[in-house]
């Protein structure tokens, strides 16, 4: 499923314009990404939460050269599903 995919289905289960539900999504991404820039969690009940971790700085080997080469440390968006989310799937 893709984005546009997704809005089509808001769009239908919640009785919106496409045009609504694209903005309503856009708006849940944007709050979601600002919030994990101020290092929030963002926490949606029944579905789960969306967190920043850290990772560590650590070498790798470009593939093609097979020469060392250096990462550097990154915060990175993480998901955990919550439990009702996880029993829905199974």
């Amino acid at each position: 499923m893709n984005k546009a995919d997704l809005v089509e289905h808001i769009a239908r289960s919640a009785d919106l314009s496409r045009l609504a539900a694209e903005r309503a999504l856009d708006a849940l991404v944007t709050a979601v990404k600002a919030a994990l820039k101020q290092g929030q969690e963002v926490t949606l009940a029944g579905f789960g939460t969306f967190y920043v971790a850290e990772r560590k700085a650590r070498s790798g080997r470009n593939p093609r050269t097979g020469e060392p080469v250096a990462i550097a440390a990154a915060r990175v968006p993480r998901f955990r599903a919550g439990k009702v989310f996880k029993d829905a799937i199974n």
